[in-house]
């Protein structure tokens, strides 16, 4: 037997091995009772950009596409929807206090208008979470007044 086949054999060993190594997808709740989208009034063109370009990594409602199946694919997908819980959940927003919620409004105001979120290799796959120009500025726009509203 020569070489390269006893090496794609080994290559293919281990990709299908490391199919058995879990993801850790984080869990992910089923209750809409402080979620953004489901206790205020959102305008409905702002609810559709959140959910098309945040909600997948930043809310309970992530819809795993076939890949998000295949390691080591996978490990980065349960890698970054962690990350973006972590750092917000529209799931949780009503149990922030203002302080919070201001704060992460203006949060988003900032990662939206310089290019950081969505994630760039997001919108790769997902074309319809990228955003234009005109829908990163309503969506800042949004957020601010969002944000003053909170205090009023």
């Amino acid at each position: 037997m020569n070489w390269k086949r006893i090496t794609l054999y080994i290559i293919l060993a281990i990709i299908i091995l490391i199919q058995f190594i879990p993801a850790g997808r984080p869990e992910l709740g089923t209750s809409h009772e402080n979620d953004l989208l489901y206790n205020n009034e959102i305008p409905e063109d702002i609810a559709g950009m959140l959910r098309a370009s945040c909600y997948d990594c930043h809310s309970y409602e992530v819809n795993y596409p076939w890949y998000s199946y295949v390691a080591p694919v996978s490990w980065l997908v349960a890698r970054d929807i962690r990350e973006g819980l972590k750092e917000l959940n529209f799931s949780e927003w009503e149990s922030q206090s203002k302080m919070d919620k201001a704060k992460n409004l203006d949060e988003i105001i900032d990662e939206i208008t310089e290019g950081e979120m969505p994630m760039p290799i997001y919108t790769i796959i997902h074309r319809n979470a990228k955003l234009t120009d005109e829908q990163k500025e309503q969506l800042a726009d949004w957020a601010d007044s969002y944000a003053e509203s909170l205090f009023e």
